[in-house]
């Protein structure tokens, strides 16, 4: 039985008659193969990643595992389909919070058509991926699994976040006291064991980041940061969180041809720094001391 991942924040979603991924009970998770150079591009990177003896086993975690591919029926009811069977990364979960930035202050690679560098340098323009070296592309905050409350901001809000907007998105994903869609101010109550600690998200990157300050193999265009964490069981007193970072999406990775993945480590690192400003944010009255001025929804 193939279903619609419900965790699914960003990209094509199958519904409504759309194509889109889909997952099974045993923790695969089916994306459909794009039937151009994308799809091509993406097994290759793939295949190249399981076997390069430059990628080391520490980053290789990093990546969802890669099953191969299989052919099953579309959810857009177009019949029999090729998709990549990964891992489905939230599937030991019981109900993760999920984060999707795309890296990158360019999401095209030089060598793409004219009319693709100009699609995408619109949405680009149109995002903070500009001013601020990455986009938030979609998060979903679990408040409440009893009654399935979630805070969920609408893309359109997410993807175009002034600096101090972006910090409270981020200060928000790691407080207590969320409900769905309010505007209370965050507590930033489990920043520390979500963001921060030994195997926490910041210390995950960092090691992401020490990688990609020396790999030349690979450059990373529109491809995301998906963070993961287990919210409730923080409200209910665990010292663990299971935080995870995955990179995802690799339909536009090209040859680095020895040079360095500037633009993704460049994101990268200022991903790094506001989570980092989250961490050390001071704490005043039970609030953490950050401020919104958007609209959320």
């Amino acid at each position: 039985m193939f279903k619609i991942p419900e965790h699914q924040v960003a990209g094509h979603q199958a519904k409504d008659g759309i194509l889109g991924p889909l997952i099974d009970d045993s923790g695969n998770f089916y994306k459909p193969l794009q039937n151009d150079e994308r799809g091509s591009k993406e097994i290759a990177f793939y295949t190249s990643l399981s076997s390069d003896p430059r990628v080391p086993d520490n980053i290789r975690r990093y990546f969802p595992i890669f099953r191969g591919t299989k052919a099953i029926n579309a959810s857009d009811g177009s019949g029999l389909q090729p998709h990549l069977v990964l891992e489905d990364v939230v599937s030991s979960y019981q109900s993760p919070s999920v984060m999707d930035i795309k890296i990158g202050s360019r999401t095209w690679d030089p060598q793409a058509s004219e009319s693709y560098i100009e699609k995408c340098l619109k949405k680009d323009r149109e995002s903070s991926s500009l001013t601020l070296g990455f986009r938030i592309s979609g998060l979903k905050l679990v408040t409440s699994s009893k009654d399935a409350s979630v805070w969920q901001p609408g893309r359109k809000f997410l993807q175009n976040l002034a600096a101090n907007d972006a910090k409270l998105v981020l200060s928000r994903f790691v407080s207590s006291n969320v409900a769905s869609n309010d505007n209370i101010h965050p507590d930033c109550s489990f920043a520390s064991k979500v963001f921060g600690g030994p195997s926490g998200i910041l210390e995950q990157l960092l090691e992401l980041k020490k990688w990609f300050e020396v790999q030349t193999i690979f450059h990373f265009y529109s491809c995301s940061v998906l963070v993961v964490y287990e919210r409730e069981s923080l409200m209910k007193g665990s010292s663990s969180s299971g935080a995870v970072v995955k990179l995802v999406d690799f339909a536009h990775v090209a040859d680095a041809k020895g040079a360095i993945d500037h633009n993704f480590l460049g994101g990268l690192c200022s991903l790094i720094k506001f989570i980092s400003d989250v961490l050390e944010a001071p704490v005043e009255n039970g609030i953490c001391n950050n401020y919104c001025s958007k609209d959320e929804h």
